[in-house]
C-alpha cells in the first residue's frame, strides 16, 4: 500500500487533472470557430442523441444540479440553440429541444470534438487511452455526486 501512496503523491494527480481540465477548457473557449461553450456543446450532444429530454435528465447526464442546468438551458435558449417546452404529461416538468440553429451548431461541435479527441490521443496507443478512460470513469464511481445537488 505504501508504494501506491508514494506513487500517487509523486504523480500529483489532482494537480495534473485540474491543470489539464483548465487548459483544455480555455483552449476550447478561445477557438474562433466555436459558437458554443463546452457546456453548451455537451447539452447539444445529449439532445442530438435524444431530443426533447427532461431538464433533470439533461442535468444528470452533464453532472449538473437543477440550478446549473437551468442556467445552461437559459443561455442556450437565448443563443437560439435550444427551446424549452412544458412536458405534455407533467405541467411542472420541462423538456429541451434542439432548434434548427442548434442542429447546425451540433454538427460543427461533433467535428470539433473529433479533432480535439484526436489531438488528446495523439502519441498514445488505444490500450493506453483505454486505461486513461477507465481511470477517469472510475473517479465518478469513487467520488459520486452528492444527491442534494
Amino acid at each position: 500500500m505504501r508504494n501506491k501512496e508514494a506513487a500517487a503523491r509523486h504523480h500529483r494527480l489532482i494537480y495534473l487533472l485540474n491543470v489539464a481540465q483548465r487548459r483544455l477548457q480555455r483552449w476550447m473557449a478561445a477557438q474562433p470557430q466555436n459558437e458554443v461553450t463546452p457546456a453548451q456543446a455537451g447539452l447539444l450532444f445529449i439532445l442530438g442523441k435524444q431530443d426533447g429530454v427532461l431538464m433533470g435528465e439533461a442535468g444528470a447526464a452533464l453532472d449538473m444540479g437543477p440550478a446549473g442546468i437551468s442556467g445552461l438551458v437559459d443561455r442556450s435558449a437565448a443563443a437560439r440553440l435550444v427551446e424549452r417546452r412544458a412536458d405534455r404529461e407533467d405541467g411542472r416538468a420541462w423538456r429541451v429541444w434542439l432548434t434548427p440553429k442548434g442542429r447546425t451548431v451540433l454538427t460543427q461541435a461533433k467535428t470539433d470534438a473529433a479533432q480535439i479527441n484526436a489531438a488528446l490521443t495523439d502519441g498514445f496507443t488505444s490500450a493506453e487511452i483505454d486505461i486513461v478512460a477507465r481511470w477517469l470513469t472510475s473517479i465518478q464511481d469513487k467520488f459520486p455526486r452528492p444527491s442534494d445537488d
